[in-house]
């Protein structure tokens, strides 16, 4: 029976880190996030993973400390909970969900977080799933949704001021993006290579403080897509879906 593994300062750089664990052309993302995680976890960041050759992880952070526009005191927010392919409808989600609750409650944390939406959405958590643990709607903006579960009934977190803007001042494709996530890197490249060849206007603003993750302005868990000043999604965009954005495919 495969056990699970924390992610240490130890050995964060030698774990996969799931993810992008076969794909070649995302190894540049997978060393940005190791170096990214070497850095969060003495903040109480936690990546905890299936001891297999496998997508089967969550990865949490005090909320104070995560990269999300997202406040409250003394919640757990949970960045991401993945559990793919073969390893589906084998209690996995499950179990790292309840290791997740259970951590919380042993740092006497308030409860714990996560971005969802009313209508399942890729990269987010799926609402359904996380009301069968107890999770509640906590906050609204516009289709999505800030669960949280409370253990002490106390203020619940909410999603921050400049989040609610949804929008950006500039009309062009705003790309808001963190080196979490081992995709990013090449989706990156891949939305400059197309644009600069079409000669399409994209501005790009890295997010590398908690500072910068407190202050975007609309919902982000690693990634933003702002375009004609509105914001888009979450998603990450390769060339065909940046075509199909604006219009061209």
């Amino acid at each position: 029976m495969s056990e699970f593994i924390n992610l240490t300062v130890g050995n964060v750089m030698d774990e996969h880190v799931c993810c992008a664990i076969s794909d070649k052309k995302h190894q540049l993302g997978v060393e940005k996030k190791r170096d990214w995680l070497k850095d969060r976890i003495s903040e109480g960041h936690v990546f905890r993973k299936l001891d297999a050759n496998g997508k089967v992880f969550i990865e949490y952070a005090p909320l104070e400390s995560a990269w999300v526009p997202v406040v409250g005191e003394n919640y757990i927010y949970i960045y991401c909970l993945w559990v793919s392919g073969s390893y589906k409808e084998k209690g996995y989600g499950t179990q790292l969900l309840q290791y997740c609750i259970g951590d919380a409650k042993k740092q006497g944390k308030s409860g714990v977080c996560v971005i969802s939406a009313g209508k399942k959405k890729t990269y987010l958590s799926d609402k359904k799933f996380m009301q069968k643990f107890g999770f509640e709607v906590a906050d609204v903006l516009g289709e999505y949704e800030l669960l949280a579960l409370t253990f002490d009934g106390g203020a619940l977190p909410h999603f921050a001021d400049e989040a609610k803007k949804l929008g950006v001042q500039s009309s062009d494709l705003t790309v808001y993006y963190s080196p979490q996530c081992p995709y990013i890197q090449n989706c990156v490249l891949e939305i400059k290579n197309y644009c600069g060849n079409e000669n399409i206007p994209v501005d790009f603003i890295e997010i590398d403080t908690l500072e910068k993750a407190k202050k975007v302005p609309g919902i982000f868990n690693n990634w933003a897509v702002f375009y004609k000043g509105k914001y888009v999604s979450v998603q990450l965009l390769n060339e065909n879906l940046v075509k199909k954005l604006l219009g061209g495919g």
